[in-house]
């Protein structure tokens, strides 16, 4: 046991040393930067459902769901459902009961039908709802919904707008538990170029980052796990792993 517990204390204290590593940092930001260009997110799937995420985030994510083994995961944006699928993947593998719950403004037709298709799916790990995540009647039914669970967790990933991710966090952030994460993705977004944004509504000044800035103003319920982010280097949501404390 002392053993295991050497090696847990050498991976926090290596973590930590990342922190003050500035060429590391720099190397890090620097790919970041030439993959955003390529596209490279958009090359992985999991089990067969393109995710459109960093492997670092996933990582992330996987290590959030094994600690806090949340039986709801809530996720703003569905996309081609890569996310809806990894979380079910998750929750099957952690606990064995749970659902993922995905809410989009416009889930595509392909897109549903090949979610529908997959055996997760089809063993009743995933539901999914069309509309706004931040129009009320939207919020109301997830949040009936979220009233049969006790560990819940959310992922917001649709629209990346300042206005509309402050107003998801508004939201959603009274549905996540005490011990769980609130998931902000793409709070990259402040720390890079206005040219990456292909002409996107979200920008520097206007993005995930800025609207977690904001919501977290006088806020003592959810704190940044700044651990996270020294630990993973690239990722899309810098400042983004928020902890319900």
């Amino acid at each position: 046991m002392d053993q295991i517990e050497n090696f847990k204390k050498e991976v926090k204290n290596r973590i930590a040393s990342y922190q003050d590593n500035q060429r590391l940092k720099a190397t890090a930001k620097d790919f970041m930067l030439e993959s955003i260009k390529e596209k490279y997110s958009y090359n992985f799937s999991w089990l067969g459902r393109p995710i459109i995420q960093y492997p670092q985030d996933i990582m992330a994510l996987q290590e959030i769901i094994w600690t806090t083994k949340p039986d709801l995961i809530i996720e703003t944006g569905i996309a081609h459902g890569g996310s809806l699928i990894f979380s079910a993947s998750m929750l099957k593998l952690t606990t064995g009961k749970g659902k993922v719950l995905g809410v989009d403004i416009d889930i595509r037709n392909h897109n549903k039908e090949a979610i529908m298709e997959h055996p997760l799916y089809k063993e009743g790990w995933i539901e999914m709802i069309e509309g706004s995540s931040i129009d009320q009647t939207i919020f109301d039914k997830i949040k009936s919904f979220a009233k049969s669970h006790s560990k819940v967790m959310v992922i917001l990933d649709s629209n990346h707008t300042h206005e509309h991710v402050l107003d998801e966090l508004k939201l959603y952030s009274t549905l996540v538990t005490k011990g769980n994460y609130l998931a902000v993705m793409d709070t990259m977004v402040e720390d890079f170029d206005d040219s990456l944004n292909h002409d996107r509504p979200w920008a520097v000044g206007n993005n995930p980052k800025t609207a977690v800035k904001e919501f977290l103003k006088g806020n003592d319920t959810f704190v940044i796990n700044e651990q996270i982010d020294n630990q993973l280097l690239l990722s899309v949501a810098p400042s983004g792993y928020l902890l319900k404390v």
